[in-house]
């Protein structure tokens, strides 16, 4: 019974000691993971290179405004005018 709380001792030791030397590895080299994480993910999104934007967006272009050669839609026509009599429920 000794031998197998010896066995358990050691394997929890071994645990142990294997989390506080992952945290302590994690803590040191904290700043290198977040460069290789961020520089990878923005890799796979295609802004490698330096974050550039490169030609394939027309930075600064206004979306939403028409073509200056597309002719603007005619004004909508005005409300009609209140009822003059109330309306009775």
């Amino acid at each position: 019974m000794q031998k197998v709380i010896n066995v358990l001792a050691i394997a929890s030791a071994a645990v142990s000691v294997a989390v506080v030397g992952t945290g302590a590895y994690v803590y040191v080299n904290k700043d290198a993971i977040i460069e290789s994480v961020t520089e990878k993910a923005l890799d796979s999104i295609g802004f490698g290179g330096g974050g550039s934007l490169g030609g394939d967006l027309p930075v600064g272009t206004p979306d939403l405004a028409p073509p200056a050669t597309q002719a603007m839609s005619p004004a909508a026509p005005a409300a009609p005018d209140a009822p003059s009599a109330p309306v009775q429920f």
